[in-house]
């Protein structure tokens, strides 16, 4: 399935939401096969979380959220909908409601330019 890529290493694929709640939604994967945690073994789970911790890093410098939610859901009762481990990284913004997950696909363009600026914020903090 196409995707805005944000980052990707052997381990993890971080790529922007389709249906974000805000403006820089990102999802984090392992490459690893995973249902859910329950599924998930330690050394991939690690892997997630790294990465998970360097795209809020490169989201704080770039978009300048004044908050940041992290959440993952297991099993459908929770509110999962995609049956492969991932982890949410919402920005949260001053005077900027949260959208609905689920309602509305953002223009591909948007979400292209959101993951370029991101991206790029990735690259400078690993080169800095």
């Amino acid at each position: 399935m196409p995707a805005h890529k944000v980052f990707e290493n052997e381990h993890t694929f971080a790529f922007m939401d389709i249906m974000p709640v805000s403006v820089g939604h990102t999802l984090i994967i392992p490459k690893a096969e995973a249902e859910n945690i329950f599924d998930l073994e330690n050394e991939p789970g690690s892997e997630v979380f790294k990465t998970t911790k360097k795209i809020a890093h490169a989201i704080q410098a770039s978009l300048k959220p004044t908050g940041l939610i992290l959440t993952q859901l297991n099993g459908t009762d929770a509110g999962q909908t995609v049956f492969h481990y991932h982890m949410h990284i919402i920005p949260v913004y001053e005077k900027m409601p949260l959208r609905m997950h689920g309602k509305e696909v953002e223009d591909s363009e948007a979400l292209a330019k959101t993951a370029k600026i991101i991206e790029q914020a990735v690259i400078d903090m690993d080169s800095g």
